[in-house]
């Protein structure tokens, strides 16, 4: 019982210790649970990807492309199909008149992604 008493006057420097681990702690079950809801966000494009010659639903990653030691950023791209993401996920006009046929694959995984991520936190947290 000794040891966990403090003076007043190093009362401050404690809280602060203890308020630092807590925020490490925080830290490191974020980042993992971006990780996580990022991998989760691929899989289900992939898995909600249309299929011709599959290139294009091989062709998505995830990347890291921002971090310091208190927050951290992922992005879901196609590596090198990127162009038809967008002309997929919504359609586009034909040459002839028309439309082709929407595609949605991103927009649900974005929201499946987003909601895991917010259980993780929750949980992380907790």
């Amino acid at each position: 019982m000794a040891t966990d008493r403090c003076r007043i006057d190093q009362m401050a420097h404690v809280i602060m210790e203890g308020l630092q681990e807590y925020a490490d702690l925080a830290t490191e079950d974020m980042k993992a649970a971006v990780k996580k809801a990022g991998n989760k966000a691929k899989s289900d494009v992939q898995a909600g990807a249309p299929v011709k010659t599959g290139n294009y639903k091989k062709s998505w990653a995830v990347k890291t492309t921002k971090e310091n030691a208190y927050a951290m950023e992922v992005t879901v791209h196609s590596k090198n199909r990127y162009q038809l993401a967008h002309l997929l996920e919504f359609g586009h006009a034909k040459r002839g008149g028309g439309r082709t046929r929407a595609f949605p694959h991103i927009a649900p995984a974005e929201a499946s992604a987003a909601e895991l991520l917010e259980k993780e936190v929750e949980k992380a947290l907790k």
